[in-house]
């Protein structure tokens, strides 16, 4: 492995005012504009992150080139007047205090975007988790690419079940500076983040090395959240030269860490003819299936809940459903779809004729690595990570121009 594939990296971060100063990942809470209006009412004109990113609510908005605009010459501004420190070759140890009281642990640091590739079947060390919409990069590389500053809410899972990396800087704490703490605004829970030594970032690269050294299949990362982001990080590094380009900061987390949580995301489909729908299910499967190593659906309509075991035609039942309900909703143009949290929220919606739900077993976090090794990356909405409160807050910056 490149023991430069994380490193540490030039990160800068406000003289004061953290509490104004972070705010929740752009891709959160697009509905409500409730939510980022009380954002917006609390930062004032102090410094803050939600001046230099484009919350996605306002993505469709008339003005959003002159916020795009606007946010440039803040960045700019914020690295002219000091409101910005630099830490050189700076790694950032991260707890983070979620609304049910567990605490995620983190590691910030930078990774080569050379390492990264979100393409179905790559063998690259950092993969997507989940199929990436590639018209969503356009847009966002609209902002990225006159950007001064990058700020990350990329989370990357590692696969370290022994908790070699990350967890044993949790007793070193006290060796480490103090980078913030502080309550994250909004039901965010609270933040504590601390800049490891020299040694430190050294025994971090070490235990990452060993982690897929000698393995045949040498995936190392997955991407837990901000995958567009990533991706448009590097879209934007093939037209930029510079070296800072060719980097992005990220938060690293373990898989196995007892606040990382997945949750399934169940189908509900709309406009359908509920038999029929059963029935082109059933044969695009080819028919039920018996065996022992069937994927159960449990198929929810008005009148009748039927469990439909098929034969797999992935690792997960997730990625034998999606396909075909792609294909469905392609010929099928009256339906559509849409993707649901809970079980009984799946039964209250299919109450209704012309309705009809899919309810299958979630992936276990202990699934994941080899999913993707198997199947590449998985369908969009495979599952959830944590609730959008949780999700990373904007903290850390560095320079990509």
């Amino acid at each position: 492995m490149d023991r430069h594939m994380f490193s540490g990296a030039d990160i800068l971060l406000p003289r004061e005012g953290f509490e104004k100063w972070a705010v929740v990942a752009c891709d959160q809470f697009t509905s409500e504009k409730n939510y980022w209006d009380e954002v917006d009412r609390i930062v004032g004109d102090a410094p803050s992150t939600l001046r230099i990113t484009l919350p996605e609510i306002y993505l469709e908005e008339p003005d959003v080139e002159e916020r795009i605009g606007k946010i440039n010459r803040t960045m700019e501004q914020y690295v002219s007047t000091g409101v910005l420190t630099e830490h050189k070759n700076a790694m950032v140890y991260v707890e983070r205090t979620q609304s049910d009281g567990s605490i995620r642990h983190g590691i910030v640091g930078a990774i080569n975007l050379s390492d990264y590739d979100y393409r179905k079947g790559s063998r690259a060390l950092i993969r997507a988790t989940e199929q990436t919409v590639v018209e969503r990069i356009p847009p966002r590389v609209r902002i990225r690419k006159n950007a001064t500053l990058e700020l990350p809410h990329v989370l990357l899972l590692v696969n370290d079940p022994q908790k070699t990396v990350i967890e044993p800087l949790e007793k070193k704490k006290g060796e480490m500076e103090s980078a913030y703490n502080l309550d994250l605004m909004q039901r965010g829970g609270h933040i504590e983040g601390y800049f490891l030594t020299p040694s430190m970032i050294e025994e971090v690269e070490k235990a990452l090395e060993k982690l897929v050294e000698g393995r045949e299949d040498q995936l190392l990362f997955a991407v837990g959240d901000g995958n567009h982001s990533l991706a448009t990080a590097k879209e934007c590094a093939a037209l930029n030269p510079s070296p800072l380009a060719q980097r992005a900061l990220v938060e690293v987390v373990n898989v196995h860490d007892k606040s990382i949580v997945f949750e399934p995301i169940y189908r509900v489909l709309f406009g359908v003819d509920e038999e029929e729908l059963c029935s082109a299910f059933l044969e695009a499967m080819g028919g039920e299936y018996d065996g022992e190593d069937g994927q159960d659906f449990e198929y929810v309509t008005a009148g009748v809940t039927r469990i439909l075991r098929v034969k797999p035609a992935a690792k997960l039942p997730v990625g034998t459903l999606q396909p075909f309900l792609d294909e469905y909703l392609k010929k099928h143009k009256n339906a559509r779809i849409d993707y649901i949290h809970g079980e009984e929220v799946v039964y209250d919606i299919c109450s209704k004729k012309g309705t009809a739900g899919f309810i299958f077993k979630g992936m276990e976090k202990s699934e994941l690595f080899e999913a993707i090794k198997a199947d590449g990356s998985l369908p969009r909405k495979t599952f959830s990570m944590g609730h959008a409160q949780d999700k990373r807050y904007y903290m850390e910056a560095r320079k990509i121009q």
